[in-house]
């Protein structure tokens, strides 16, 4: 998975190198398949988790649904190349699929590719050069926008203004919380460990943000 182009200058002068390693593949599909596997187990517990809040101010479930999110913020933090965060939770979509998901594999797959997508858009947004703790944030927060957006147009078409507004206002706190802040502090845990050693993002660790 590479381009012909092995770098392109970015405005602050860093470079963004497109072609993707052998390693950068296996680790972005060795996390995604590991996020398929939290996407199943949350799954099964979403429901009953997110009723209170749903009965509570219908709308607000989605402040947890930023599980669903995480897979592509930390494959974009860990990898570090254009298409990370889509191919990360595009992984983690597909298994998820695989394994049963109740939506069918068709809305997984796609729901997956549009969340994918939001936060590919932040990390391009910042020319694939900064990698902060706000950038990511950011990046899940974009994540929940578009989760919002492909929700509310699928599964609650005709819903009121009210519920649409606490939707997608949820998604997006979900999304930059759980997704972004989460998936920063998971990526920096990871780094710590060595266990990201020939990655930029392990090299980093030890700096401050």
């Amino acid at each position: 998975m590479h381009t012909t182009t092995p770098g392109t200058s970015t405005p602050t002068g860093r470079r963004i190198t497109f072609r993707w390693r052998v390693v950068d593949i296996v680790v972005a599909s060795v996390l995604g398949v590991a996020a398929a596997l939290v996407f199943f187990a949350w799954n099964q517990l979403y429901t009953p988790v997110t009723a209170p809040f749903e009965a509570f101010l219908p709308g607000s479930q989605a402040l947890l649904y930023g599980v669903w999110l995480f897979a592509g913020v930390l494959g974009a933090l860990v990898i570090r190349k254009p298409g990370a965060a889509l191919y990360t939770e595009l992984v983690a979509a597909v298994v998820s699929a695989l394994l049963g998901a109740q939506w069918g594999g068709f809305a997984t797959i796609q729901a997956g590719l549009v969340q994918g997508l939001g936060a590919e858009l932040v990390f391009l947004l910042f020319f694939y050069a900064n990698w902060k703790v706000g950038v990511a944030i950011l990046a899940g927060a974009g994540a929940g926008v578009a989760m919002a957006i492909n929700d509310l147009l699928l599964w609650y078409p005709g819903v009121g203004f009210s519920f649409q507004a606490i939707y997608a206002v949820s998604a997006v706190i979900s999304g930059a919380v759980i997704a972004g802040l989460g998936s920063w502090l998971l990526a920096r845990g990871l780094a710590k460990t060595g266990a990201l050693g020939r990655f930029a993002s392990g090299r980093e660790a030890t700096e401050l943000v």
